[in-house]
């Protein structure tokens, strides 16, 4: 697997995320938001984004385009967790580097679960799902994908929470999640 400098992105970044998620093909847009969105609503969804309690990382091509994108929700107990990856970007762990970064964080901040929410027919979600032994259930036409995370070392949030918002460094992940 390649590694992949995950970064933490900034409410500054707002237009950048606009910019990916407007790059997502129709069909991929339809399965990262549940329905097809107008960019309006895009924008506004980015617009609503909450820096100060979520976290959102990024990984940037060589021209410093977000071409892969892992929203944190961190509002309650279970983190809820979203992500994109422009297609000529797949297939090379992309997404599995985005999903070990969040989960990180959110064991790092305490969550006891990470949830994600999908359709059911969301293929790409559902193999991940699978390569991280996260349980499913589907009902309707929605699945969930739940991880039930250990707490985390008093070291690991101390570790994970300095990569605040609009920080410069980034963090190369390549390795798989163990004893998760």
């Amino acid at each position: 697997m390649t590694p992949f400098a995950v970064r933490r992105v900034g409410e500054d970044e707002r237009a950048a995320l606009v910019v990916h998620f407007l790059a997502l093909p129709m069909r991929d847009r339809c399965l990262r938001f549940g329905m097809s969105l107008a960019p309006t609503v895009i924008a506004a969804y980015v617009d609503r984004i909450d820096f100060t309690r979520d976290a959102v990382f990024g990984v940037c091509d060589d021209r410093y385009a977000l071409v892969g994108i892992a929203h944190l929700v961190l509002e309650n107990d279970v983190a809820e967790l979203a992500l994109s990856v422009l297609p000529e970007h797949r297939a090379r762990g992309m997404g599995s580097a985005l999903f070990e970064r969040s989960v990180a964080q959110a064991r790092a901040r305490g969550r006891a679960e990470v949830l994600m929410r999908c359709l059911a027919g969301n293929t790409p979600v559902a193999r991940m799902a699978h390569r991280f032994g996260m349980s499913i259930v589907s009902v309707g036409g929605l699945s969930d994908a739940r991880l039930a995370l250990a707490p985390a070392p008093q070291t690991s949030a101390m570790l994970v929470e300095p990569l605040a918002a609009g920080a410069c460094g980034a963090m190369t992940l390549g390795c798989g999640l163990q004893g998760t």
